[in-house]
């Protein structure tokens, strides 16, 4: 059951009660000649404007909604808090900030981020007053337009085309402040394994050394079915809990699935004596996600995705969602639609999408926000990155597949360069050191290199041609999608599965010429339904596919291939959608 209280704080997964949002107004200023620092804003600047956090300048909610390049940006906002204990440790949090940050506290330096997609937090004890408890926060970012820098579906230029879309600059997540005591959990991993009955949990802290106890307390559907205290010292201590079975039967824990997606809550109180010095509330799912031979398995069973491409962008926010139901209109629709999941294309989503997915049993492929140049810079920004994208969403069930590279988006030689692919490769086995425990589709769409499925873009419009390609997976090396090859020189195809994980793509006539999608587009919703249910008719009837993938969820910008328009309103009624996607006949009537 989705917990309303925690879907609507930053980071439901990783919860602490009596945090404090800083979303609102901010004062704000641009910075295009880098006055900022030469003449010391941090320590106080007469700001002429405001901004709405969380939202980007680029974006209509932000209040300013400019699109120029602004390369440099800074933001302030004062705040007060109420009394804490003596030992009480203060912690501003943000979602993420595109792409540099520098942050100070009353005029103090705190601390400083690089990566557009993942979260980052500076202490603020040492810089505040516990008599007066307010904090002037500064921060400053800086973005460029520089294709070494991961940035997914961004434009590097002013002026956006074909499926590059408005850029995002500063902060576009959540920020927010937590209390804690005088020691602090920076991050838990949750490895759950269910034949075995047991979850392995791993605490990262924020203090190089710590010596004391931590006390879990395990629910699940509301009730408590096991609590334990375990001894730790170290940094990153780890240890395992047992979870008994409530059926004597069955002898099994509760599986989660897209179907049944059963969560078991965790609640975690790290102790130094009897002194509470930090807690949090987590959960996770009890499932398994293996390949064996030409199948995926989910808990040891064949698994057909039906998944639907999602770039969540809004039309008045871009890559924030607008307010707090927008995530959860998009995967009831998704779900409406007759999808059980998302590739979630070319953006590291806000955690609240990732909550609501694990709660609805939505199938999550996460995929890594591309630069597009390759060079020493682009190599060290991403990996890092990347890493940093794995540590924040280890835990969630949704996620089954991590994709690093999209149609060799930064490796552009892939298919013959050495080094491109000893790169590429790079990719597949540190998530495999990270996370051995999903699928990796290294580099999805053609020019494969090591992964552990083929995923194949293709957007031929007529379904019989589509569907004649498959006919023979052994000549999958020679095979060609949209003029590039399949597998890149010196792979071969070895019997993984296959994935059609582009297709589709029709747009609707709607009387703009910069609008478009792939071939024609349809003349009305008649002709558009027409073809999507002649295309996916054909793909459903593919022998041996693993799955499928639309393009895709909503119109982008002047991308307007979208099942839905900008404004999630359906194209189609959402069960004639439904039904296309099944591959059913059309029903007169």
């Amino acid at each position: 059951m989705i917990d309303r209280e925690k879907a609507a704080s930053p980071r439901p997964d990783f919860y602490r009660r009596g945090f404090r949002s800083l979303n609102g107004t901010w004062k704000f200023a641009f910075d295009d000649n880098n006055d900022g620092m030469r003449e010391g804003w941090q320590n106080g600047h007469s700001y002429e404007r405001e901004i709405t956090v969380p939202f980007c300048y680029q974006s209509l909610k932000s209040g300013i909604g400019e699109t120029e390049s602004h390369t440099c940006l800074w933001y302030e906002r004062e705040f007060t808090w109420e009394e804490q204990a003596e030992d009480a440790r203060l912690w501003l949090n943000f979602g993420a900030v595109d792409y540099e940050a520098a942050v100070w506290i009353n005029g103090q330096w705190a601390g400083s981020h690089s990566g557009g997609h993942t979260p980052f937090s500076v202490e603020m004890t040492p810089f505040v007053s516990r008599v007066e408890k307010t904090a002037r926060v500064t921060v400053m970012c800086r973005d460029s337009y520089d294709t070494a820098q991961p940035r997914g579906k961004q434009h590097w230029n002013i002026e956006t085309d074909r499926c590059w879309y408005t850029a995002t600059s500063g902060i576009w997540q959540s920020v927010w402040m937590e209390i804690t005591g005088p020691r602090r959990m920076e991050n838990v991993w949750l490895t759950p394994l269910p034949d075995q009955g047991e979850v392995k949990v791993k605490i990262s802290f924020a203090e190089p050394e710590i010596c004391g106890a931590v006390r879990w307390k395990l629910k699940f559907e509301g009730r408590n079915i096991g609590t334990g205290t375990v001894t730790v010292k170290g940094k990153r201590p780890e240890f395992v809990i047992a979870i008994q079975p409530e059926d004597p039967i069955d002898n099994t824990v509760h599986l989660w699935s897209p179907d049944n997606p059963k969560l078991y809550d965790l609640e975690l109180e790290y102790l130094e004596e009897t002194a509470v010095c930090d807690r949090v509330e987590t959960y996770f799912g009890m499932r398994s996600i293996e390949v064996k031979g030409n199948h995926v398995l989910l808990n040891h069973f064949p698994l057909y995705q039906r998944l639907v491409l999602d770039q969540g962008y809004w039309p008045d926010s871009l890559m924030t969602p607008p307010d707090g139901e927008a995530l959860l209109k998009d995967l009831e629709l998704v779900r409406a639609m007759g999808f059980n999941g998302v590739r979630k294309h070319q953006k590291i989503e806000d955690p609240v999408f990732l909550y609501l997915a694990d709660h609805l049993g939505i199938l999550v492929w996460e995929e890594m926000p591309s630069n597009y140049e390759f060079c020493r810079e682009g190599m060290a920004a991403l990996l890092h990155e990347y890493g940093e994208v794995i540590e924040r969403d280890y835990n969630h069930p949704c996620i089954i597949t991590w994709v690093p590279f999209n149609e060799s988006w930064g490796i552009r030689n892939v298919l013959f360069d050495q080094a491109q692919q000893h790169f590429a490769e790079t990719f597949y086995h540190y998530t495999k050191a990270l996370d051995p425990y999903r699928l990796v589709s290294t580099n999805d769409g053609w020019e494969a290199v090591k992964a552990d499925f083929v995923g194949i873009h293709d957007y031929e419009s007529d379904g019989e041609v589509l569907a004649g390609k498959f006919g023979d997976v052994a000549e999958l090396a020679r095979w060609t999608a949209v003029g590039k090859m399949v597998l890149s020189e010196g792979h071969s195809y070895g019997g993984e599965p296959v994935f059609l994980s582009e297709f589709g793509g029709i747009a609707m006539e709607d009387g703009k010429k910069e609008s478009w999608g792939y071939h024609e587009k349809a003349a009305g919703p008649e002709a558009f339904e027409e073809r999507l249910r002649r295309l996916t008719s054909a793909v459903n009837g593919i022998n041996g596919l693993a799955g499928f993938c639309y393009t895709q969820l909503t119109d982008v910008e002047q991308e307007t291939n979208g099942l839905l328009y900008a404004d999630r309103t359906p194209k189609l009624e959402v069960e004639r959608i439904a039904a296309c996607m099944a591959g059913k006949e059309k029903q007169n009537g």
